[in-house]
């Protein structure tokens, strides 16, 4: 079930309408299935070859108990799970409301997309040599809008193109011209030498191609703005508006398609696994509730320390979506983990013992390969790109939160709580151990 919960989530990705992220989803499956199989073929190969020595230097005896779980037990999970039975619902509920007041933060995630100069962080040439260009003549002199028009639409495309505010200036691709291109006005293609007429602009196809240059900076809002209202202006000359500006609203506007669709497809898709594996419906449901209200905490104080301790520029609008993915998909395991063991236990030490049971059993486990995860995540942070600075934190952050919050409290507590109604409407929700 784990793995396939990351198998799954990651197939999501294919609805997507960004190829970078419609290949990662197959080839991060493929990756998820082959190590589902070593798992569950190799290496019990080799530890049954083994036998005790693959745990050296620590040498297991025969009926040594794994981790005493009564009253009288020690340790940090006996003792945590004794303080749960007393005011579970103290604890759950102090949970979500912790989680809510993180969740706030929300309101300050800047997840719009950012400008490519701010991709590389630390030194960067092609930020300082845009930055020279600028000083210097237009803006956008370096990545001009691109209009392709037919030739017979080519005059009034110019016209429209000209009466677009932030437009500086129109050139013509021409074959015959010395420097590639003529300017274009309003009163048409204009030569490069008084006196001497202009050549004939490039065609193929019947399209011509025309380059506006832009007054603003191409990274910036507001030369989207000016390429979107480009657009509007032009369209009823059947022209088409590319460039880097162009690009870069197209990608921005896939990517906030693919988080609003792909989101909500792993959540019901990693339901229906749960419901599966636990044959129930209620526990679920709220482990999925959960898993939101963790990931949204977690991206509150992403953005509060994005905004006022690193002062990012903002953030991709697929960051979400990467950090729903790992977090979701990943993070999951860990209420599987738990949440399996807790159902066998609660066959036969009912739900409330079995909810402790289960915790005090997985607890080292669980937090161990909660703390690997996040510090393998948190290795991305030395590369000096901003989308993987901002997954390393979120992913970080958020399994670190999963594993020491959610896992070890709310969840236990609030299946404690409630008792054996967690597992509505299987048989164990209205038997006794």
């Amino acid at each position: 079930a784990s793995g396939g919960t990351v198998i799954l989530g990651l197939l999501t990705l294919v609805l997507s309408d960004l190829n970078s992220n419609k290949a990662l989803g197959p080839v991060g499956a493929i990756g998820i299935a082959f190590a589902l199989l070593a798992a569950l073929t190799m290496l019990p190969a080799l530890m049954f070859a083994f036998g005790r020595v693959a745990f050296w230097p620590v040498r297991p005896k025969f009926g040594s108990a794994h981790q005493q779980v009564d009253e009288g037990s020690k340790g940090l999970w006996p003792r945590l799970g004794r303080g749960i039975s007393r005011r579970p619902r103290w604890v759950w509920v102090t949970c979500v409301i912790l989680l809510l007041a993180a969740s706030t933060g929300l309101l300050q995630l800047k997840a719009n997309g950012t400008p490519q100069s701010a991709v590389v962080e630390g030194y960067s040439q092609a930020r300082d040599g845009q930055a020279a260009l600028g000083k210097h003549y237009p803006q956008g002199s370096g990545s001009p809008a691109v209009i392709v028009v037919s030739q017979e639409k080519l005059q009034d495309a110019a016209n429209a193109a000209l009466a677009t505010f932030g437009v500086n200036s129109l050139t013509v691709l021409s074959s015959t011209s010395p420097s590639g291109s003529y300017p274009v006005t309003t009163g048409g293609i204009q030569p490069l030498i008084p006196g001497v007429p202009a050549g004939s602009p490039t065609v193929v196809n019947g399209k011509v191609l025309l380059q506006a240059t832009l007054s603003d900076d191409p990274d910036s809002d507001a030369a989207k703005a000016v390429v979107e209202k480009l657009r509007t202006n032009v369209h009823a000359d059947g022209a088409i508006v590319g460039g880097t500006t162009a690009t870069a609203i197209d990608t921005d506007a896939a990517a906030v398609h693919d988080r609003d669709l792909i989101i909500p497809v792993v959540l019901v898709v990693i339901l229906f696994v749960l419901m599966i594996l636990l044959r129930a419906v209620l526990a679920p449901i709220l482990l999925i509730l959960s898993v939101v209200l963790s990931f949204a905490a977690t991206l509150g104080i992403a953005a509060i320390v994005f905004n006022n301790v690193f002062k990012f520029v903002g953030a991709d609008p697929a960051v979400p979506l990467y950090g729903f993915i790992f977090l979701v998909a990943l993070g999951v395991d860990y209420n599987i983990f738990l949440m399996t063991r807790v159902r066998e236990e609660s066959v036969k030490f009912g739900t409330k013992h079995g909810v402790i049971r289960g915790l005090v059993i997985t607890g080292g486990v669980i937090t161990s390969a909660g703390i690997v995860l996040a510090a393998t995540f948190a290795a991305l942070g030395v590369i000096p790109v901003l989308f993987l600075s901002q997954i390393a934190f979120i992913v970080g952050f958020g399994v670190l939160l999963d594993t020491l919050i959610v896992r070890s409290l709310l969840v236990p507590a609030l299946s404690y709580d409630i008792g054996r109604k967690i597992w509505w409407p299987s048989k164990l929700s209205r038997s006794a151990p």
